[in-house]
């Protein structure tokens, strides 16, 4: 008899200390994951909207919240971080116009080029004359310039 009572009271000891333990655990988990009071943040998800830059001698498009070229191979459109055949800094020196649209430049392409040729300049500008001809006429005589 004295081996049960023996028993039952280390059983009482080791539930009781198990409790405690598993009381004390969940209390920290519940404390880490718990909710913060008075507020509470919804995520937002930003959209940012296509803007491009169209460079008309080359037909090629910039995308600057994209940071991409976009432009036609072939008959497929595509997107890269640098424009083909055309360094960078070319392209920047040539004649740009900001377009309106948002959405891809596939879908306005066809009226684009009829509005801006491969030769077009920004009116008022020099793009496309010999800086030569600025000064000389055509029988290397001043124009009083």
């Amino acid at each position: 008899m004295n081996v049960k009572k023996l028993f039952f009271k280390t059983d009482q000891v080791g539930f009781v200390l198990c409790a405690a333990l598993l009381g004390t655990l969940t209390g920290c988990v519940g404390y880490v994951d718990g909710p913060r009071a008075g507020y509470y943040a919804e995520p937002s998800i930003a959209v940012v909207q296509d803007d491009y830059v169209y460079y008309p001698g080359y037909e090629v498009y910039y995308s600057s919240s994209r940071h991409q070229y976009a432009y036609r191979e072939g008959r497929a459109w595509v997107s890269r971080p640098a424009p083909r055949g055309v360094s960078v800094n070319v392209l920047l020196a040539s004649p740009s116009v900001r377009m309106d649209f948002h959405d891809s430049p596939a879908q306005h392409h066809a009226a684009i080029v009829r509005q801006y040729p491969k030769n077009w300049a920004p009116p008022g500008s020099n793009q496309g004359q010999n800086r030569k001809d600025d000064k000389r006429n055509g029988r290397g005589e001043n124009n009083g310039r």
